[in-house]
């Protein structure tokens, strides 16, 4: 028996059932935010490496991004538990704010171990892409899947 045909036939019943009182427009207008501050991490991720190989000027469009973008992961987390999206949706999109405030964290917070906190904050960094792109992946499955939305 192929296990990941039924597995992808359990995930889909799932998706269906759960957000089956999801209007279009409220999963197209969350799909389109998310798609959105999935793409600010992509800029921010390349400005990073942009500053640190080629010109250090890069790192205030790297700061300036975040400052920017960070409020759109509140938005998602309003919107998904305004609108009933499934748990694993809300999960992810809770995890986007909580990620953030991490990143701010480990650059701005000074602590008495021999090494700084900043050694996670790339680690936190792609937790915050997977997370995102995740979310995004997901919204986009509901709305591929439930096209009577």
């Amino acid at each position: 028996m192929d296990t990941s045909s039924s597995r992808s036939d359990l995930v889909i019943n799932q998706t269906t059932e759960q957000n089956r009182f999801l209007s279009k427009s409220a999963a197209v207008s969350f799909c389109i935010i998310a798609v959105l501050f999935n793409i600010c991490l992509m800029i921010q991720l390349l400005t990073v490496g942009l500053a640190y190989f080629y010109n250090p000027n890069y790192w205030r469009i790297h700061v300036w991004l975040v400052r920017g973008y960070g409020g759109l992961s509140l938005i998602l987390m309003l919107l998904a538990y305004w609108f009933p999206f499934s748990e694993r949706i809300r999960n992810l999109t809770i995890s986007l704010p909580i990620l953030l405030a991490l990143q701010f964290l480990t650059i701005h917070i000074q602590t008495p171990f021999p090494f700084p906190l900043a050694i996670v904050h790339p680690l936190i960094g792609f937790a915050l892409f997977f997370a995102s792109t995740t979310l995004v992946h997901h919204v986009w499955l509901i709305l591929s899947l439930n096209t009577k939305i």
